[in-house]
């Protein structure tokens, strides 16, 4: 039986008239990465809110490691760690008096926080930068040192809200690995992100949740397996794209698209590409589904 590190069921949040959360059920196994995709005001950072005791929910229950997030809360803070979507570093001091700061307060001892800051800042390359002020410190160093922090006592469970926003794609792969190789370590990583990228190469399982509700669940292959076979697309002579079509996949559909392109299409400096489909395919087609639906 796969142990559980993270149980929801039916929880429900408003603010004032506006429902954010109509009823969320997730499961979360220990040691996976989980990622939660939506776009803005879908409901993310409330729900990892909840499941960290910051804000009650209206209705439903959850479990972290074991523990009632309402009953419990106190045993469920000391099974969390939290990284939120904007650093809580003191810019004042150095990278390591923050992780110095951060091993006091947590009860380590003087030489265990110097210890675990040493290890912290091999271990996200912050090495050379140890002994310098962060306010000078760009994006992606101070979102390194903002989830070493989060780290210095050894937590089960990770709740990484939006952790790249911001970055460049030097300092977003970095921070990848550097969540791939906790999960190494036993944590398990409860994320939420908009780039699909992101949830892509990083998430045993992903869920995308649109309007409060969660619209689709399982790994990237089951989810773009939801669209169908290749998507056909029609590129300018700048390569832009500027049609695509997804297809079920059999050679008689494919070539039916690429008959009536060819009719109608004029201009020779036009062409066609095949490519799987991608998780962007999927969100735009779930959360334009359900914003249809909720029109009708």
């Amino acid at each position: 039986m796969t142990q559980l590190a993270i149980e929801i069921s039916g929880l429900k949040k408003k603010f004032a008239d506006k429902v954010v959360l109509n009823g969320i059920d997730l499961e979360v196994p220990v040691g996976k990465i989980f990622a939660l995709l939506g776009p803005n005001g879908a409901g993310k950072t409330t729900l990892i809110h909840i499941l960290s005791t910051l804000v009650p929910a209206d209705a439903g229950s959850a479990r972290i490691a074991g523990y009632d997030i309402i009953s419990q809360k106190e045993e469920v803070k000391q099974a969390i760690s939290l990284t939120g979507q904007f650093a809580a570093i003191d810019e004042m001091l150095t990278a390591e008096e923050n992780l110095w700061m951060m091993g006091r307060l947590s009860g380590l001892s003087r030489s265990e926080s110097r210890a675990r800051a040493r290890e912290l800042l091999e271990q996200f390359d912050l090495t050379e930068v140890a002994s310098k002020r962060v306010k000078p410190f760009s994006g992606g160093m101070r979102r390194r040192l903002d989830l070493a922090v989060s780290l210095v006592v050894h937590k089960p469970i990770l709740f990484l809200d939006e952790p790249t926003t911001g970055l460049d794609t030097r300092s977003r792969r970095t921070l990848w690995d550097a969540i791939l190789q906790l999960t190494d370590e036993g944590v398990t990583v409860f994320l939420t992100t908009q780039y699909l990228e992101e949830a892509d190469q990083l998430a045993d399982t992903i869920a995308v949740v649109h309007a409060g509700k969660i619209v689709a669940h399982g790994t990237a292959d089951d989810l773009k397996s939801q669209i169908g076979g290749e998507v056909v697309e029609l590129r300018d002579e700048h390569d832009v794209v500027i049609k695509e079509i997804p297809t079920g996949g059999s050679i008689h559909e494919i070539k039916q698209i690429l008959d009536s392109l060819e009719k109608n299409t004029t201009s020779e400096g036009t062409r066609i590409s095949i490519r799987r489909p991608s998780l962007e395919d999927v969100f735009l087609n779930l959360t334009t589904k359900e914003r249809e639906e909720s029109l009708r």
